[in-house]
């Protein structure tokens, strides 16, 4: 194995970066940045760590923060330790033969495995100690062997019981949280006071409990969940000992305190990959922040046979939910050309797990946003992919950033443009486009978009056929299509007489359109698929269209001045007019259907974001459609309703900013009904 030295100056800078961001998020309660892309460092950091050194370090194995003078210091009579996090199925799988590796290594006859499953609440742990049933001190993790004592906060948390239902001994462990909707309610009142903001609510949870004014604590209205026992003399009582994790749980009920519903035992980890799921999908529906499950083996005397690493107890795993911001590096800077000449640059990334899926290439938008970042090749990034958005870059960390990084400049020409291939600065706007249009690769991409699904939808035809009819010579524009015969395409490498039979079949099939997917299909700019309804709603036909002039396009709602331009210009050039020409030769256009005006969604703005259960995203938005709406892609004051699926993103955010009615996918699926 070689280690470079880029690997070794990139483990330095690490190390430094990590142990920074931990002293801010435990310590100060006042993080940069957020859990996930701490986590992808802190995972980098440990990868680099055991390919360099062959071991972590203290750094990494680090379970919490420094305790702060202004508390009394309290030694923990238990430590406490942070679980190693995973982060696919794969990992989990991996966990669970090294636990059944060293059962065998002990050679000692325990049960079979099975496993108790919780929420992860995104929290601040609280150690409650209580004597005879009295709560007498409560102490945060601090280190993992010195917490702070702020029994004063804790007494104002509803959820921590002073008095329990038994007199014994115990240590009692838990997690304090904060509902989102207190987060939210604190975070105005301190905009309103002219405070800084809480990052997040386990950052306000945190600075509540840290606070030496118990008041202040107290209208934050905190929760908690108690969740494991680290010591425990039952004294004289009817209580028994647990023999199990869910025993444990249901004991701490008994006792008179909170515990959390949601638990689960899985006897395998099919069962953990549904539970995993479930709350994936679910976890914005409670009051508190999940991020991800803790697998915990259920038998105690087997989790003290698996004892504990350096860091983390061997019989415990936190599998954390897909990340939607992850750190990763720009190893290339390239320009992408869109079928109407419009340039998008795009950044090469080191491969990395991001929302579920592995990201390789980000969007950069334009050149306004390259230097609004600063983002050079070599740089490490931090990307986003929440929902249905493309990967993009939302920022770069510069503490990471090599000697030879250089600023990025956009070049004059790129060769995939016509002519000279040079390109201009698009009036008005921060992106770039081709100066000429008369290029084999735009044509190329235009004949593609036309017979996608976006365009005329034609099934089978991809845009790999595309390429090998281009290159046959057997098309050269899109009416071309109509004219194929089975006969020419079944002698092409790689088809048969069926599939050519079936590519005929389809093209033939396409020849009835309504004026809306034409019009879409033929790829004029600014003009997509629900503009291009809008149109199609005001035209009898695509001559009147052809002679509308720009003031007449552009008083139409929803089309504009941009839109009119484009669409004006578009068909003022000879040749485009000759494309239509040809191919209404082939295409017969229909009417588009009418919807009345006492639909659920007549005249309205309708947006979707989040996952869809009941139906497909395709099949909410003809639904909208066929109820006299129009599908939106972003969400502003003109929006009227925003459907809410699971996993929402920033849209739903910015309807409740904008107050834009929010449906959920039921009450969506009432009103469409009618």
């Amino acid at each position: 194995m070689t280690i470079s030295l880029g690997d070794k100056k990139r483990l330095e800078k690490l190390r430094v970066q990590v142990a920074y961001h931990q002293h801010l998020y435990h310590t100060k309660d006042a993080p940069e940045i957020t859990d996930e892309v701490y986590d992808a460092l802190l995972r980098e950091l440990e990868l680099l760590e055991l390919k360099i050194d062959g071991k972590t370090s203290l750094v990494s194995e680090a379970i919490g923060g420094e305790v702060s003078s202004a508390f009394s210091k309290v030694k923990l009579k238990t430590k406490q330790w942070s679980f190693d996090k995973a982060f696919t199925f794969n990992e989990v799988t991996d966990w669970t033969e090294r636990l059944h590796k060293q059962i065998k290594a002990a050679d000692v006859k325990v049960p079979d495995l099975t496993y108790v499953a919780e929420h992860k609440i995104d929290g601040l742990k609280l150690i409650l100690s209580y004597k005879k049933g009295i709560l007498v001190q409560a102490v945060t993790r601090g280190d993992g062997v010195v917490g702070e004592d702020v029994t004063h906060t804790a007494l104002t948390i509803k959820d921590v019981t002073q008095v329990l239902t038994y007199p014994v001994d115990v240590t009692v462990v838990g997690e304090v949280w904060l509902a989102e909707s207190e987060f939210t309610r604190i975070n105005k009142e301190r905009q309103e006071n002219n405070e800084p903001l809480f990052a997040n609510p386990r950052n306000a949870a945190a600075g509540s409990l840290r606070q030496l004014n118990p008041e202040v604590a107290r209208v934050r209205n905190l929760s908690m969940f108690s969740y494991d026992i680290d010591f425990i003399d039952i004294k004289n009582s009817e209580l028994t000992l647990p023999a199990t994790q869910l025993e444990e749980l249901t004991l701490l009920k008994k006792l008179g305190l909170v515990v959390n519903s949601y638990v689960k035992l899985c006897i395998n980890q099919k069962e953990i990959e549904a539970y995993f799921t479930t709350w994936q999908q679910k976890r914005k529906s409670l009051a508190y922040g999940v991020d991800g499950v803790v697998l915990k083996v259920n038998d105690i005397s087997t989790q003290e046979l698996l004892g504990y690493t350096a860091k983390a107890p061997r019989f415990g795993l936190a599998l954390k939910f897909p990340a939607e911001q992850v750190t990763t590096v720009v190893e290339a800077i390239e320009l992408q050309v869109g079928r109407t000449g419009v340039i998008t640059p795009v950044a090469h990334l080191r491969p990395v797990l991001v929302d579920g899926s592995t990201v390789a290439r980000a969007t950069l938008h334009n050149e306004d946003q390259i230097k609004k970042l600063d983002v050079r090749v070599g740089d490490t990034v931090i990307i986003q992919k929440a929902g249905d958005i493309i990967p993009e870059i939302v920022a770069v960390m510069k503490e990471f950033r090599p000697a030879s990084a250089e600023a990025y400049r956009f070049p004059r020409r790129v060769s995939l443009c016509g002519g000279d291939g040079l390109i201009e600065r698009i009036p008005g706007e921060a992106a770039y486009r081709c100066v000429s249009l008369d290029s084999d690769f735009l044509h190329l991409k235009q004949l593609q978009y036309f017979v996608s699904k976006a365009g005329l939808n034609i099934d089978g035809v991809g845009p790999r056929i595309i390429d090998q009819f281009i290159a046959e010579k057997l098309i050269h524009e899109a009416a071309d299509l109509f004219t194929l015969t089975v006969e020419q395409i079944e002698v092409l490498p790689g088809f048969k007489r069926k599939a050519a039979e079936n590519i005929v079949s389809a093209i033939k099939n396409a020849r009835t359109q309504t004026f809306s997917r034409f019009l879409t299909a033929l790829g004029i700019e600014q003009v997509g698929e629900e503009t291009a309804r809008v149109i199609a709603r005001n035209f009898s036909s695509i001559d009147e269209l052809m002679e509308a002039p720009v003031a007449k396009l552009a008083d139409i709602h929803g089309v504009g001045g941009v839109v009119a331009e484009s669409l004006s210009s578009w068909f003022a050039d000879k040749k485009n007019k000759l494309i239509v020409t040809r191919l209404l030769t082939y295409i017969t256009l229909t009417k588009e259907a009418v919807s009345p005006s006492s639909a659920a969604f007549s005249g309205k703005s309708i947006v979707l974001t989040g996952s869809l259960t009941a139906l497909t995203r395709d099949e909410a938005k003809e639904l909208i459609r066929r109820s006299g709406g129009s599908v939106a892609s972003s969400v502003s004051k003109k929006t009227n309703y925003v459907v809410v699926g699971a996993d929402a993103g920033s849209k739903a955010k910015e309807a409740v900013a904008l107050g834009v009615p929010i449906l959920t996918e039921e009450e969506f699926l009432i009103q469409v009904a009618g």
